[in-house]
């Protein structure tokens, strides 16, 4: 049974705090007049004692927590090892809900049981997240009449209450951005998080964010997104084009050719459609993508995109331009004023501000072949919320420039994770639109004839 209430969740959070306060208070009471070694063993046993009870408790909650926890699965190598392995946990072995609830949902939402709606139902899913489960299926073609294998995603009953409980908590997650960013006004970012989480609760904007994307790239050679079908989606059930592929964990035992081609693979799909599409798919999480070798990947989940204005974009470039291409700090400078993303006349030099930027840019400012690591992204988390730089006394995050964050809080760190080697800055030529670089790796080579067909 799910917790949804606001005073339920809120008390199950303040009862985990207590539990890992309580563990960390026993083992330092037992470090006292422990040997060296001992101490080493007390606290790995505390950090994995620690570790199961967040992933536990929040892969229990689901909601928008159970979204945090999965986030910093990834997101900062600085993490605790036992720690990230046991939140890593949340990526695919959530609790599922029952076979009979599961059902249920279909009843409702499709008006028969999973029997009569499909000529086959798995009862068991195939993979569970933060809202819902992914179950196999075949199904009727609805204009073919052929008979298909999907995927149907089944949201569990009671999550929208349950993140509505959550984001009544999202005015503290402002106020500790706030102590952690000197210059950070968080009200705008926090609505920002809260309006893409409620988004996600209605599939039938997810499967229209989905088909967007499969409209747009159909016929790539190396990016594949699933076709929904929309006779069989909701609000609460999206059933889409069933793709079999391997995932994180197996890319991550592949060899590094092969890991480039991934990572190139993605960073073109992220920053193609944010450049073609005005859009961006604002979860760039391990579980949202299928393998195939070779640089093919099929992209899932469609729940959290934001789509950009035409102005939104027009200054998005424009400060890219300025840092990396240009290197002019005094035009940097002043966009991102000009952006709300520093405070007009702030006292800090010119060049500190652009020294400061920079470091976002740091992998496409120089023509040159580099390596994506776990320590540069780490680095990048830190230097967003580092106290000791000046600038940060006077920066802020606007509403729209939130998940343009994630593309460098989120994607750097998946980039570091697969140690991606390539040249960067002449894939980035190939994306930006005030640069019309030539195709510079075999892969560029294959999209730009894909986009002279369209």
């Amino acid at each position: 049974m799910m917790r949804t209430s606001w005073a339920g969740r809120s008390a199950k959070v303040a009862k985990l705090g207590v539990k890992v306060a309580g563990t960390h208070a026993s083992t330092a009471a037992r470090k006292v007049f422990a040997s060296t070694e001992r101490r080493v063993e007390l606290d790995d046993r505390r950090r994995l004692a620690t570790a199961a009870a967040v992933a536990t408790e929040l892969g229990n909650m689901k909601g928008a927590l159970m979204k945090l926890g999965q986030m910093a699965s990834y997101l900062d190598e600085g993490l605790p090892e036992p720690m990230r392995m046991a939140l890593a946990q949340l990526r695919t072995d959530a609790p599922p809900m029952s076979r009979e609830l599961a059902a249920s949902v279909i009843t409702t939402e499709l008006g028969k049981p999973p029997s009569e709606v499909f000529v086959d139902w798995d009862p068991d899913p195939i993979a569970a997240a933060s809202i819902g489960q992914v179950h196999r299926a075949i199904a009727v073609h609805p204009d073919t009449g052929e008979q298909v294998p999907v995927a149907v995603k089944v949201q569990y009953p009671g999550v929208d209450e349950a993140i509505s409980s959550d984001l009544k908590n999202a005015g503290m997650l402002g106020t500790l951005l706030k102590q952690g960013f000197g210059g950070l006004e968080p009200d705008d970012m926090v609505e920002e998080i809260k309006e893409r989480l409620i988004e996600e609760l209605d599939y039938r904007l997810e499967a229209h964010n989905q088909q967007i994307f499969a409209d747009f790239y159909r016929g790539h050679p190396y990016i594949h997104i699933p076709e929904v079908v929309p006779a069989l989606s909701t609000g609460r059930v999206l059933t889409s084009e069933l793709v079999s592929g391997h995932t994180w964990d197996e890319l991550l035992s592949w060899d590094q050719h092969e890991r480039d081609l991934a990572g190139e693979t993605i960073f073109r799909f992220v920053f193609r459609s944010l450049y073609r599409m005005r859009a961006f798919n604002g979860d760039p999480h391990p579980g949202n993508y299928l393998f195939h070798g070779n640089g093919r990947v099929t992209f899932l989940d469609f729940g959290l995109v934001k789509h950009f204005t035409e102005d939104e974009m027009t200054t998005f470039a424009a400060m890219v331009k300025a840092a990396a291409v240009d290197h002019d700090d005094a035009r940097f400078r002043s966009i991102v004023e000009s952006a709300g993303m520093l405070r007009p006349g702030a006292p800090v030099a010119t060049g500190d501000v652009g020294e400061y930027f920079q470091q976002f840019y740091e992998p496409v400012r120089i023509d040159r072949e580099m390596t994506w690591s776990g320590a540069y992204a780490s680095s990048i988390v830190r230097h967003t919320f580092d106290r000791s730089s000046p600038i940060s006394q006077y920066a802020t995050v606007p509403k729209a420039f939130v998940f343009i964050q994630r593309i460098n809080l989120g994607l750097y760190a998946l980039l570091g994770e697969l140690g991606s080697t390539g040249n960067y800055r002449r894939i980035a030529e190939e994306l930006w639109p005030f640069v019309d670089g030539p195709p510079s790796t075999p892969i560029g080579e294959a999209e730009a004839e894909w986009l002279s067909t369209r």
